[in-house]
């Protein structure tokens, strides 16, 4: 399978163009959720691919206006490429998206949904089973220890989840960054924020959450609950066994909208199949 057939396509891709500003890009990211932004010239020879500008480029750079500066080069591939190839590329770079040009214009865009897609519909290989490629190294808590500690486990395990355990240290649920970022609330000085909870289109997310590489942990000025991580985990837990597909567990990502999912045998908690997972198992 190549590329061009997992891709999203260059027409449905948006882009930035050169010169332009932060604003110029926030614009995307807040309002349509999209996670990076291709950057383009316009030049007398045509529109020139020029790099990527993600929510981690303005994260981390936050006093930086001008897209020129802000723009970054990162791996790319062509339609033509092999997928599976791309995807080991993910892989090693650590990249989640990957623009994919010709010469010097933007053809699409490839990211690690679109090759989870593609596990899911079978279009490659999907038959690796998950036990051999599941972290088995797993982020946990319990139950009762209060969300704002769970942020700092997450923040210091490197990953973007918890597992919750309950008083027989079996599962009891999971929660994400996405969980917290959703209930945390930025607080500045004295005045705070009241009561109010801030949501993604809210400007100062992009102030209050920091980027640790592919990852978003809010910062000092966030104030997060202090209530039992029970009630913000997701309890309702779909889980996979150590002889489920890739494919399977690609279709239940899908169908779920989740980028990992609890390895259990039995009742036991054994490991974690991550969405990166999966396009390791197209070359086990």
């Amino acid at each position: 399978m190549k590329v061009a057939d997992a891709m999203t396509r260059g027409e449905e891709v948006v882009t930035v163009s050169l010169p332009g500003t932060r604003d110029d890009v926030l614009e995307y990211l807040q309002e349509r959720g999209f996670s990076s932004v291709p950057v383009v010239k316009e030049t007398d020879e045509g529109t020139k691919y020029r790099g990527l500008i993600s929510r981690e480029d303005l994260i981390e750079h936050p006093d930086e206006d001008q897209l020129a500066v802000l723009v970054r080069e990162v791996p790319t591939a062509s339609a033509a490429d092999d997928l599976e190839a791309v995807a080991a590329t993910m892989v090693a770079e650590g990249a989640r998206r990957i623009p994919v040009v010709d010469g010097d214009a933007i053809e699409g865009i490839l990211t690690v949904t679109d090759v989870v897609r593609a596990i899911a519909r079978g279009d490659i290989d999907g038959e690796t089973e998950v036990g051999d490629v599941a972290a088995r190294d797993v982020n946990t808590t319990y139950v009762d220890v209060p969300l704002h500690i769970v942020e700092r486990e997450i923040f210091y395990a490197n990953v973007p989840y918890a597992v919750v355990l309950d008083d027989e240290a079996s599962l009891a649920g999971i929660v994400t960054e996405v969980d917290i970022i959703e209930v945390a609330r930025v607080v500045e000085g004295e005045a705070g924020t009241g009561d109010s909870v801030a949501n993604q289109d809210d400007e100062w997310m992009w102030e209050g959450i920091k980027a640790v590489g592919n990852r978003y942990i809010p910062t000092r000025n966030v104030e997060i609950p202090a209530e039992p991580v029970s009630k913000f985990m997701t309890d309702d837990l779909v889980s996979v066994a150590t002889r489920v597909t890739a494919k399977d567990a690609a279709q239940t990502m899908i169908r779920e909208d989740i980028e990992q999912i609890p390895l259990v045998s039995g009742d036991e908690l054994i490991g974690v199949v991550r969405d990166i997972n999966l396009l390791e198992a197209l070359y086990e």
